[in-house]
């Protein structure tokens, strides 16, 4: 089945004008105007009228099996459904486990991941958790990233955060050398992605891998660089010498009073302090547990992270005044290319057909597409 959608105007995120997309056999396979099909193909035709024809987004961090715990086995959080994630316009996402390793585990991610996969969700995940020793699903980083289809990296490995294991530099320097050289050997991103959490040290663990290893710095991916001011102020040092800075969306007010900044606003301040554009990614943290602790590390209250968030940071860009393609990039075309997934992200011919329809008035999501089929 073919389907053509026609009068579009079509962001790759960059702008490309009114043009009709051709899909087929999953791919895009044509994309402009005047296509003349002969009257007995087996064609769709879809009418855009003028809505925006955008990627899919692609979403480093969700935590599809549910997360956390930290009050006790009474606040873990649900597991995400593929059909949450489609009406978010999310098409392609990495899953990962969070602080609980024990009675959740990579076996439970992967097969939640291959269960997105049967759904229409381009969905992968990284080895490993907040912790090392690392849980795998093969014995080793390696191993995981080398022979199973779905691994792309190991993740999320928590640092500055008094719920991680305090691993040491050395033990972080192995840990992204192995994925590193694994993704080497098996065409993947073999990225390291780290979660940052409220201490004082923020980026030091990360700086001392840059400065002190052969690690190249593309091959470190910290989250939440928005969930304080030390943290985001290093960030914007981090994203100005070329490295990685994801956003976290999902947030609440408590946690803005405390220090952290909305996504949106967050990535205006990067842009405004220099940072590049195509070193800025946002995350959902969707169904992730989102606590809030005092002082002395009681927890005060949990929350879960909406994937639906990603999207709605972006709407919350665009009105503070970021372009449409800016602010597209960083939930497509940038964490697509951190993640090494080459056929995500972008609008083009031999592209996946990951496509979204937008009404402009309203910045609505009207229709999914992934994998060349409607979702939504």
């Amino acid at each position: 089945m073919l389907t053509l959608i026609e009068g579009a105007q079509i962001h790759s995120p960059a702008p490309l004008g009114q043009q009709d997309l051709l899909v087929a056999d999953g791919r895009i396979a044509w994309m402009g105007k005047g296509l003349t099909v002969p009257v007995d193909w087996p064609l769709t035709r879809v009418d855009a009228g003028g809505r925006y024809l955008v990627p899919g987004l692609v979403d480093p961090l969700a935590h599809i099996t549910g997360g956390g715990g930290e009050g006790g086995f009474g606040f873990r959080t649900p597991e995400l459904s593929a059909r949450e994630a489609l009406a978010a316009g999310v098409t392609t996402l990495v899953a990962a486990l969070g602080t609980d390793s024990l009675t959740r585990s990579p076996a439970q991610v992967l097969g939640k991941v291959r269960e997105f996969r049967e759904a229409g969700v381009s969905a992968f995940m990284y080895t490993g958790s907040y912790h090392l020793p690392v849980k795998t699903l093969t014995g080793t980083v390696e191993s995981d990233i080398m022979l199973i289809p779905e691994v792309l990296g190991v993740g999320e490995v928590a640092i500055s955060d008094h719920r991680s294991s305090a691993p040491t530099h050395d033990e972080l320097a192995r840990l992204a050398s192995e994925a590193r050289v694994a993704g080497l050997l098996s065409g993947k991103s073999g990225v390291s992605f780290f979660h940052l959490g409220d201490g004082r040290g923020a980026l030091a663990p990360l700086r001392a891998l840059r400065d002190g290893t052969d690690i190249p710095q593309r091959q470190l991916y910290p989250t939440h660089c928005n969930r304080n001011p030390w943290l985001f102020a290093e960030a914007i040092e981090w994203g100005r010498a070329g490295g990685w800075v994801d956003l976290t969306t999902s947030s609440f007010p408590d946690l803005l009073d405390d220090g952290e900044r909305l996504a949106a606003d967050a990535l205006v301040a990067l842009l405004a302090a220099g940072v590049p554009v195509d070193r800025i990614s946002f995350s959902s943290d969707a169904n992730a547990s989102l606590p809030r602790f005092d002082g002395e590390g009681r927890l005060i209250e949990l929350r879960c992270g909406q994937i639906g968030s990603l999207w709605q940071e972006v709407v919350a860009a665009c009105g503070k005044g970021v372009a449409l393609e800016t602010a597209l990039a960083v939930v497509t075309a940038n964490p697509a290319r951190a993640l090494g997934l080459a056929s995500k992200g972008t609008l083009g011919v031999g592209q996946d057909a990951d496509l979204l329809l937008i009404d402009p008035d309203t910045f609505a999501i009207e229709r999914v597409m992934s994998g060349g089929r409607w979702r939504t």
